[in-house]
């Protein structure tokens, strides 16, 4: 019997698998070869700690370097904002003159106007 049908046997039978394993169970050297490779897979308290340190760290890093970004961002829409309020405040004046030009202008051309139409109503 080849080991290859060995262990096709075993993989359908259930019950001696299981009696295989308890068998290789009591015997001390083979139970602690077991643990031992079970345990090189399990993570200690330890190994949690040092990674729940190590991601804490990560994700502080991560945080700081976002907010040092946000900062930026918000430090250039101020400025940005800041340039729009000059330049609305610079048009608000050319405006201001505009309009006070205009009336300058159509104030006398009103009021010759009124004068002519006076004129030829009472005149």
């Amino acid at each position: 019997m080849t080991a290859e049908k060995i262990v096709e046997l075993f993989e359908r039978d259930v019950r001696a698998r299981r009696r295989l394993a308890e068998l290789l169970v009591m015997e001390p050297d083979v139970r602690l070869a077991m643990i031992n490779a079970v345990l090189r897979d399990v993570a200690t308290k330890s190994d949690l700690e040092r990674l729940r340190d190590e991601l804490r760290n990560e994700f502080r890093s991560e945080i700081e370097k976002l907010r040092s970004e946000f900062r930026d961002e918000i430090r250039d829409v101020r400025r940005e904002l800041s340039s729009l309020s000059e330049r609305v405040a610079r048009l608000e004046g050319r405006v201001d003159l505009l309009i006070k030009v205009f009336i300058g202008f159509n104030v006398p051309l009103l009021v010759a106007v009124i004068g002519i139409l006076l004129k030829l109503i009472f005149g």
